[in-house]
């Protein structure tokens, strides 16, 4: 009897221990999407370097737009994603549970308004009557109207097509829009054809700056203390090698030549991408430029005016007093102070 007692206290005890580590297994798995664009981080993500230093089994996934970034949040098919200020914006003030966390990039001139050539636009006032591609709800729609604003062009005197990147290339070839307002590669490769009219850099000089960053779902954040820390200083670690060696970026380079396998397109255009981005360091990360201050930070401030325009547009039904609430700096602070 005491024979079997024990053998069945061993089966219980191993199948506790099978039961605890399938646990820790499934905890340390995560969902993790980015997007088209050029940046140092896919560099480290196609390295391996987030699953070293973080220990979880990530996937990986690709989206074509914010919007659908926001959306797989949403529902719960990825924790963690990279999207524009604009998309952000959208999913916090719909009382999406996220928190900003990081930002990945200062878009600056990154993101531009482009003319086709042809098609008969030399000046912002030739846009009137013109057909204008552009990814709604995103931060190149937000700059669009903004842009038309400032020109003195009403919205509705052009034609606004709702184009995710790759279709606005697919467009222009056709000579189906006569101006587009994207990012990279996209936007490398309708350059080719056509002529930059305005930046995302200079409508930001204008008083509406924008960024693209990585949120996380707060709840699932809060459970994750270690991986957080890790993530935000392997990112910081990908930008710097970055910064303090740009000139070693080629087009041939290991680096460029993983972001390129990642994503796709030209090397030859990804070091010219790379230059027209800021990247900012973790200090600038924590400082009231961009993730502290609170209410008076650049980023809550970047979400509040994001999303005073998304409801003019009768993209959300309201804003939200306060979007420093939507903002936290605590694991750059806690990477700066050395808590990892």
């Amino acid at each position: 009897m005491g024979a079997r007692l024990a053998l069945f206290c061993v089966l219980s005890w191993a199948g506790t221990q099978a039961a605890a580590q399938a646990q820790d297994e499934e905890d340390k798995r995560v969902s993790i999407g980015y997007q088209l664009v050029y940046n140092p981080w896919k560099a480290a993500i196609a390295s391996g370097a987030f699953e070293r230093a973080t220990g979880y089994d990530i996937a990986w996934r690709k989206f074509a737009s914010g919007g659908k970034v926001i959306a797989a949040l949403a529902s719960g098919s990825v924790q963690l994603a990279m999207a524009g200020s604009s998309p952000i914006a959208a999913g916090v003030s719909r009382g999406l549970n996220l928190e900003l966390f990081w930002i990945v990039e200062d878009i600056a001139s990154a993101e531009a308004l482009v003319v086709r050539d042809g098609a008969g636009i030399t000046a912002p006032q030739d846009l009137r009557g013109k057909r204008i591609g552009v990814p709604f709800a995103s931060t190149t729609h937000f700059h669009t109207l903004f842009a038309l604003e400032q020109f003195g062009i009403d919205a509705r005197e052009v034609e606004l097509r709702h184009l995710q990147p790759p279709e606005i290339v697919e467009a222009w070839d056709k000579g189906e829009i006569d101006a587009a307002f994207v990012w990279d590669p996209a936007l490398g490769q309708i350059k080719r054809s056509g002529k930059v009219l305005i930046t995302s850099g200079q409508l930001s000089n204008w008083g509406k700056a924008t960024f693209d960053g990585l949120v996380v779902e707060r709840s699932w954040a809060a459970r994750n203390p270690d991986f957080m820390c890790a993530f935000v200083k392997t990112l910081a670690e990908a930008d710097a090698a970055y910064r303090d060696n740009r000139e070693a970026w080629t087009a041939d380079s290991p680096e460029v030549q993983a972001i390129v396998g990642l994503i796709g397109g030209n090397p030859e255009d990804v070091p010219g991408v790379l230059e027209l981005y800021n990247f900012p360091t973790l200090e600038e990360q924590a400082s009231e430029r961009w993730l502290g201050g609170g209410e008076a930070g650049g980023a809550a401030k970047a979400l509040a005016f994001t999303s005073e325009f998304l409801k003019s547009q009768r993209k959300i039904p309201t804003v939200l007093e306060d979007y420093s609430r939507a903002v936290n700096p605590a694991w750059v602070e806690m990477v700066l102070t050395g808590g990892c």
